[in-house]
């Protein structure tokens, strides 16, 4: 059927990819503890006994002796690598300097059957056929943690890391001194809205509980978003919440529910566009990537006062790895600012190295093109890639649960939004 409509909309969902991709990590972030049997995360680390004199110990006992080979096997999930005609250019850019080749394998559709098709072969003592594989935060990295089937890093391979990692991406609560894992890319969860309909500026979690937008407020039908956001909402910090804290949001999305349009499980983005919603939940790059397709769009992202959530990709060496020293080398290489700009002008993500914006800024200025120029400067200058510290300052990770605590979670949460 023809569309008619003088302002076509594009959903960001489809550009490079992205649905199928967003769709698992959200499946991970709910089996992380918001409604998957989840072990908690302090309780993973205690068991598989990942201190920081223990890592140090299998580390040095791990590198010593190993050597450069000369190739590198990356899983990564599909279009989350720059691209240009069939090849990959940061990854060239990668060989010339090293020699090292690289095979690419798009293999990672979804963290439980990856887990799934890894976690025998760890088991068994063998290789996985994978160097580097990049894993979301999550039950299923933790597992990895857990039953000993990551690479403790050699810290001393690590010098574009140490120099260039943003401070949002360092020392993670899940990974603490980075023993573990390196970044890939992160997204944010907050606010969006359509300024066409909305005229008054937004930054606030109780903006989505405001009468005067009755009916035309999207939530995420989900039982990891909706419920963290909400304790954020109500004051609470979402890692530290209690089972009272809980009840408090769940109450405060039941008073919510009426002035709900819709419980969103990814395509909320079209319906803030044309306006059958005004504002609604929503995820950093899915605001960017609508824009930057859509000209003439010009959706708004905040994240609100009292606080939002971030999630991250994490490349990590699995155990009975083949090439780890090349490994090293690959992940270390991303965060040199070149390469990372190379990744984010192509893929939009919130990047884990934020002086890669000065070469975004010089690549807009050598730009041929005028649309290409100022498209690099908005990416350059975009908050949805390059959060300000104030936003970095106040996101959060979500509330990780053991077993017990997942029944009440999901009993008070659930209800809420497949009712």
């Amino acid at each position: 059927m023809p569309n008619h409509d003088p302002h076509p909309y594009v959903d960001p969902a489809w550009v490079r990819g992205l649905t199928q991709r967003r769709l698992s990590r959200r499946d991970v972030l709910r089996l992380a503890g918001v409604g998957g049997g989840a072990i908690a995360t302090s309780s993973l680390l205690a068991a598989c006994g990942v201190s920081g004199g223990k890592a140090q110990k299998q580390a040095a006992s791990f590198w010593t002796g190993k050597t450069q080979s000369g190739s590198a096997v990356f899983a990564n999930w599909p279009y989350y690598m720059d691209v240009k005609g069939k090849s990959h250019p940061s990854l060239d850019r990668f060989t010339r300097q090293t020699g090292i080749n690289v095979k690419y394998k798009e293999v990672v559709q979804e963290m439980p059957s990856f887990y799934g098709k890894i976690q025998p072969v760890l088991g068994a003592g063998q290789s996985t056929g994978y160097d580097i594989i990049v894993m979301t935060n999550g039950v299923y990295l933790d597992k990895l943690l857990a039953a000993n089937y990551l690479v403790p890093l050699d810290q001393t391979q690590m010098p574009n890391f140490h120099k260039n990692a943003g401070p949002a991406i360092k020392d993670p609560g899940y990974d603490p001194g980075n023993k573990y894992t390196m970044a890939w890319q992160s997204g944010i969860t907050g606010i969006g809205w359509n300024p066409k309909y909305v005229k008054e500026p937004i930054h606030s979690y109780q903006d989505l509980m405001n009468p005067k937008y009755k009916g035309k407020i999207g939530m995420f039908a989900d039982n990891a978003d909706l419920p963290n956001l909400a304790l954020q909402g109500i004051g609470v910090d979402c890692e530290k919440s209690t089972p009272t804290d809980w009840k408090k949001a769940a109450d405060t999305l039941k008073k919510q529910r009426p002035l709900v349009r819709q419980y969103y499980e990814q395509n909320y983005i079209g319906p803030l566009s044309k306006g059958d919603i005004w504002i609604s939940m929503a995820w950093s790059g899915d605001i960017f990537i609508a824009n930057t397709s859509n000209p003439g769009l010009d959706l708004q992202f905040v994240v609100p006062d009292e606080g939002g959530l971030i999630w991250t990709d994490n490349m990590c060496i699995p155990i009975h790895v083949e090439h780890p020293v090349d490994a090293m080398k690959l992940m270390d290489y991303y965060y040199d600012p070149k390469p990372a700009a190379m990744l984010t002008e192509y893929i939009n993500y919130i990047t884990p190295v934020p002086a890669c914006k000065d070469v975004i800024l010089q690549d807009a200025a050598k730009a041929t093109k005028k649309s290409d120029q100022q498209n690099l400067t908005d990416l350059a200058h975009s908050p949805l890639v390059f959060p300000t510290s104030e936003m970095v300052s106040n996101v959060h990770n979500y509330r990780v649960l053991n077993a017990d605590e997942e029944k009440q979670w999901n009993s008070l949460f659930e209800p809420i939004y497949q009712a």
